[in-house]
């Protein structure tokens, strides 16, 4: 895993310990990447289920103003905050440790954060299966933390399909067995 563009180009990452996290290919994060690039700059980011946090490492590479990382898997939090102090990028980024669902509707009572120009959703393929009811929620939840215009990008398995009426989907791509949606508040 590294970081392909902008200010850390070719810089690594630390790779997740476990297969809990599935990194993107540098392939589909080029891609992907190059349709985001002109919302990146001066962006707030959040990165949901960041595990080592590459997608918003890259934002901040990219010269988006701030990135928040959202994680709850211990390992995986210690990866990401080594990655973050590797890169010397404390200043602009933020961990939240708890769970992502508290947060969003106010459970877990963290202070408000900025809203988001850029939100990347990349959830366990399971939760698609598993919880689909919370997935639900918490894109009802993504309209009051996004910026008017703000983008979600979500990721999951290209076999499974989840209705977000409250997110407008505006694209689709899909490369091998993972698809992209991108989405926005309706």
């Amino acid at each position: 895993m590294r970081i392909i563009a902008g200010e850390f180009r070719g810089r690594r990452l630390l790779p997740p310990e476990s297969d809990a996290t599935r990194p993107i290919t540098d392939r589909v994060k080029q891609s992907l990447f190059d349709i985001l690039a002109p919302m990146i700059p001066d962006a707030i980011v959040y990165d949901c289920f960041a595990g080592t946090g590459s997608m918003g490492l890259e934002c901040l590479s990219r010269g988006a103003a701030g990135a928040t990382f959202f994680e709850s898997d211990r390992s995986a939090v210690s990866r990401l905050e080594k990655n973050i102090a590797m890169l010397g990028v404390d200043d602009r980024a933020g961990v939240i440790r708890a769970d992502l669902f508290g947060w969003f509707d106010g459970r877990d009572g963290t202070t408000k954060h900025p809203s988001a120009d850029l939100t990347f959703l990349d959830p366990p393929y399971r939760f698609l299966r598993e919880r689909p009811n919370d997935l639900r929620r918490l894109a009802i939840q993504f309209q009051a933390h996004l910026k008017p215009g703000g983008t979600v990008i979500f990721r999951h398995d290209a076999g499974d399909q989840l209705e977000l009426p409250e997110l407008a989907r505006t694209d689709v791509r899909t490369y091998g067995g993972m698809t992209l949606e991108f989405l926005q508040a309706s």
